[in-house]
This record gives C-alpha cells, sequence and structure tokens, in this order.
C-alpha cells in the first residue's frame, strides 16, 4: 500500500511540475535530488562505524552539496580547542587528515575558543561559531570586518591562492552539545566556475548534514568509549590476576603479544595450508579480548596453590618446621649422648671412643637427610622412586615432642615431598586446571555482543589438544577454532620462555622451541600453526622484545619444521 501511494504522489508531482516554468522545474528537481541525497548520507552517516572515514564522507558531502573548492572539519577537544581533522582544497590539490597519507602538520596548531585570559575567542570564524552554534555565511573574507582573517590572507599570499566565501557551521548533536564545525570554502558556479556566495539554500542544507554528521560522531565516538572502557576493564582484570600471584606476573599481558603477533603472521603468510586465512579488524579484536581473559578464572585460584613454590609449601614453606624438627632429634641425640657418658666409667676410654663416633655418626646422618629433605622440597624435573621411598624412610623416624611420639613427617609432609615432578599434588594440579572451567563459565555467562561472540570458545580452548587430550572438554583439533589454537601456542610459550617461575627456570629459545616440537610430534599443537610460528619469526620477533638476553640463543628451525605429527 505504501510504495502505492509513492507511486501516486510521484505522478501527481510530475504531472504539477510539466506545469510550471522550466527554471522553476529544474530548481525543484535540483531539490528534490539534494534532499532525496541527503537522505542517503543521513543513512550511510549512521552505518559508518569508522571515524576518520566518517569525519572524510561529512567534508567530501558538505563540498559535493555547495560545489566548494575546500573544507575544514574541527572536532572540540576536551581542553577547549578546535582540533583541525580534515583539510581539503580541490585546486591546491590538498588532502591531509581523515583516511589522507598525509597527517595534519604540528606546525597547524589548533583553535583556542578561549584567549589567556578566559575569554571567548569570538575574532576567529570558527571559534566563534564553535561557541556560539551560530552558523556565519561571508561572501568575501576579504571585506569582512568582523572577524580576523589574517591568518587566511597569509595563507592565500604563500599558496597564491584567494578565500573568499566561507559557510562555517556548528556541528550538534542531539545533547544539543558543539562537538565541531565544519567550514567550507569558496562556493563554485557549476557552469562558470566563478567563486560566488553560499546560498541560504545551501547553507539549511548543510545545516541538516552538519546536525546528521553530530550525531553519527557523538554515536561513533560513544560505541569507541564503551569499546575503550571494556577493553581496559578487561586488562585492569588482566593485571589485577598477574599482580595477584608475583609468579605470573605478566603472563596475562604477554600471551597477549604473542596471540596477535602470530596471528598477523597467519594473516599476511602466502604460503601453506593457512595462506586463505585471513583475519578481519573484528576478528583481530575478538582474539585480542580473548587472549586478555584467556586466565580470568585464575582469579578463583588460591595464592598458595598458584604461589607454591617448594613441595612443601602451603601458607608458607614448612620445611621451616621440617628442619625444626630435625634440631629436636640432633638435641635428642645430644641428650642420649650425655646421658650414656655420664654412666660410663671415666676410665672407659674405649667405650667413651664408641659413644663419640656413634653421635659423629647420628648427626651426620641427621645433616644428610634434612639436605636430602631440602633438596626434595625444591622439586625438580623428576624425582626417582628410590629417592622417595628415601622419604618414606626418614619420614618414619619416630620423634618425641611434648612427651607424645610421632614420625618425623607427617603423612601429608611425605605425601608432598614424593610429588615425581614440579611441587603440585596431583590434586593441587587439578585446582590449577579448574581455572579454565571457571573461565569458561565466567565469559559465558556475560552478555558479549555479537562480534564478540566466540570469545568464551577462544579463550576456553587454549589448553586444548589437536588430539583430544587436554582440558577440559578434550576437543580435537577439528572441533577448535584456529584463534583458540592460536591461544594455545601463545600460552605454551609464554610459560616456557617466562623466568618468574617459582618451580622452575626459564627455558632459551632453542630449548622452549624444542619442547613445542616435541609437542608438535605428539600432535598437542597446531603443526601448521607452529610452522607459520617458526617460518615467519614470531619467536624470534617475541624474544627481541620482550626475552633477556641470556635466553636467547642460536635455534635451528629447519628439524623442527621437518616434525611430522604423530597420527591420533
Amino acid at each position: 500500500m505504501a510504495a502505492s501511494n509513492r507511486s501516486v504522489n510521484q505522478e501527481q508531482l510530475e504531472k504539477l511540475l510539466a506545469k510550471v516554468d522550466p527554471a522553476i522545474q529544474t530548481y525543484i528537481e535540483e531539490l528534490q535530488t539534494q534532499i532525496t541525497r541527503l537522505a542517503d548520507i543521513g543513512y550511510a552517516l549512521s552505518a559508518e562505524q569508522n571515524l576518520p572515514k566518517l569525519l572524510n564522507t561529512i567534508i567530501e558531502e558538505g563540498m559535493r552539496i555547495t560545489n566548494s573548492d575546500g573544507g575544514t572539519l574541527y572536532l572540540r577537544t576536551e581542553d577547549d580547542r578546535l582540533k583541525f581533522e580534515i583539510m581539503k582544497t580541490r585546486s591546491l590539490g590538498t588532502d591531509m587528515g581523515g583516511i589522507s597519507e598525509t597527517p595534519i602538520p604540528e606546525s597547524i596548531y589548533p583553535v583556542k575558543l578561549y584567549d589567556p585570559d578566559g575569554k571567548p575567542n569570538n575574532h576567529h570564524v570558527s571559534a566563534y561559531v564553535g561557541l556560539t552554534g551560530k552558523t556565519l555565511n561571508i561572501p568575501d573574507a576579504y571585506s569582512c570586518e568582523d572577524f580576523d582573517f589574517t591568518g587566511t590572507k597569509g595563507f592565500d599570499k604563500a599558496h597564491g591562492y584567494r578565500s573568499k566565501s566561507f559557510l562555517t557551521i556548528a556541528m550538534t548533536n542531539h545533547e544539543n552539545d558543539i562537538i565541531g564545525v565544519l567550514q567550507l570554502l569558496n562556493a563554485q558556479d557549476p557552469e562558470t566556475g566563478e567563486i560566488i556566495p553560499f546560498s541560504i539554500e545551501k547553507q539549511k542544507l548543510i545545516e541538516s548534514l552538519a546536525s546528521q554528521a553530530a550525531v553519527a560522531i557523538t554515536n561513533v565516538r560513544l560505541i569507541q568509549d564503551l569499546e575503550k572502557l571494556l577493553e581496559s576493564f578487561i586488562q585492569l582484570i588482566a593485571d589485577a590476576i598477574d599482580e595477584k600471584s608475583p609468579y605470573t606476573g605478566g603472563h596475562c599481558s604477554r600471551v597477549p603479544i604473542i596471540s596477535m603477533m602470530l596471528a598477523e603472521k597467519v594473516h599476511t603468510a602466502d604460503w601453506g595450508p593457512l595462506a586463505p586465512v585471513k583475519f578481519t579488524e573484528e576478528d583481530m579484536h575478538e582474539l585480542r579480548i580473548a587472549a586478555w581473559l584467556h586466565d580470568v578464572g585464575k582469579i578463583t585460584t588460591p595464592e598458595y596453590v598458584v604461589d607454591k613454590a617448594t613441595k612443601l609449601e602451603t601458607i608458607y614453606d614448612r620445611i621451616r618446621e621440617v628442619e625444626i624438627r630435625f634440631e629436636v632429634l640432633r638435641r635428642d641425640v645430644e641428650i642420649e649422648f650425655l646421658q650414656n657418658k655420664l654412666a660410663l666409667d671415666s676410665q672407659d676410654v674405649e667405650g667413651l671412643a664408641k659413644l663419640e663416633a656413634w653421635k659423629t655418626a647420628e648427626l651426620a646422618q641427621l645433616d644428610d637427610d634434612l639436605k636430602f629433605i631440602q633438596i626434595a622440597n625444591i622439586g625438580g624435573e623428576f624425582m626417582a622412586p628410590e629417592k622417595q621411598e628415601r622419604v618414606k624412610q626418614i619420614g618414619a623416624k619416630p620423634i618425641t615432642i611434648n612427651g607424645e611420639t610421632t614420625t618425623l613427617l607427617n603423612e601429608d609432609m611425605v605425601y608432598n615431598l614424593n610429588i615425581p615432578k614440579g611441587t603440585l599434588t596431583d590434586e593441587e594440579r587439578e585446582v590449577i586446571n579448574n581455572h579454565i572451567v571457571v573461565t569458561i563459565d565466567m565469559l559465558e555467562k556475560l552478555p558479549f555482543p555479537k562480534k564478540l561472540r566466540r570469545v568464551p570458545e577462544f579463550a576456553g580452548g587454549h589448553h586444548e589438544k589437536m588430539d583430544g587430550t587436554g582440558y577440559p572438554r578434550q576437543l580435537t583439533g577439528d572441533q577448535m577454532s584456529i584463534q583458540a589454537r592460536i591461544l594455545a601456542i601463545a600460552d605454551v610459550f609464554e610459560a616456557l620462555t617466562a623466568t618468574d617461575r617459582p618451580y622452575k627456570k626459564g627455558k632459551t629459545l632453542s630449548e622452549a622451541l624444542r619442547i613445542m616440537g616435541f609437542m608438535k610430534k605428539d600432535h598437542h599443537l597446531d603443526p601448521e600453526l607452529f610452522d607459520v610460528f617458526l617460518k615467519e619469526g614470531v619467536f624470534q620477533e617475541y624474544a627481541r622484545n620482550y626475552m633477556g638476553t641470556e635466553y636467547i640463543d642460536e635455534v635451528d628451525i629447519q628439524p623442527l619444521l621437518e616434525i611430522q605429527p604423530k597420527k591420533d
């Protein structure tokens, strides 16, 4: 029905136009075209989310509508200035700012809205409009005495130009805030090219354009501010997690760096199976957010587990308690020695010698046992079964404390000291691993916008493995997005090269990549992504900027590239 009405209205308009003077008919047709074009511009402005492109569209359409030779677009800053964002003059070939490759020169200072003494800068055209919101339509700048055009005349003299007609309009948004100024220069007669004043009709159209532009700019800025706030808040959480543990400080900020480096190389690589893979700006933003949030679940992980530097550490390192117990045993040896010595005949030289030898041997054995326990407490790459058995034997020694006899080491101490590798028990490792479950649960509860909807999947997949033996969901490679697989490589590389872990030293580049090579062979890491990581030099770029020189050594990547993953 609506389409039918439009058709009837169009027919009526055409009949009406046929009866009027041809000149008026032409004028009405042009005006109709301009109004239709203005509506199209409004739609285009509301759809554009890139601020430089949006500003460029505004000034280009303003110049097109008025057939003007030049234009300048200013945006108001927080310190009450009008900053030059775009400057164009067709006849001079000037195109600066916005999406142009030529930035606004630093020598062109923003226009101050207020004088140093705080008075309004009403002598400058753009400042006056930016303060009052009033449109200025000046036919000839050189004959205008109300405003200072000294700068304009100086520009003209330097460039052999003649600035004449000016149309300066405030961009006022829906909250009635003046956010900028649009200034058009030298309207031209479309037939003769002569410089003419801006007509009232064109002024009205540009005022409408400026109003639409202000709303569009405000909306884009609002979206950008919200995105900046979200990203800053996310980074704040990541920093808080790093601060929570002095031993993993920086992990949450370094993983995004590695992830984005690798993603950019995948995007630009023109070789191998991943050559067709390309990422949009939104894809990259989504990955960056996921990388920052990949360990957000650690905010719930107890510090005494995250920071467990030794096997006996809980709230404190219980090795101190063990050392005190050994001191008690040493005391008991001394007491027993003195008691037996008093019981001996002072002339029994042989008995005294045997007693001295017994004391020396007992104390030496205690010293040796304590040293062994102290070393075992540190946690190494692997603890052999015979060493675990010795811990049990030492732990079973009797000790009397406060009149009660018990074992030297309690059951929990023996259990922790016999951790085969590292400093975490299976139960504590499960607590650590549970952070990814918490991460997924937390992120899936957040109402991410459409363009960030895959963040939970990306962040939640960085501990999965290509062969399906990862956690928490045991996904296989074909069930994981490429972004999740990128995060997995970044997380492993950062963990291997980090120098702030309590339970291990940082690896050199060659050591870290050798271990990752084994993970490629075992089909734990994506082999194609790992090859990009190697061939495109991601590891070298990261090392130059974020690793100590003592950890950067020569790496032969060819053997690593030749590794073939085992079949699942």
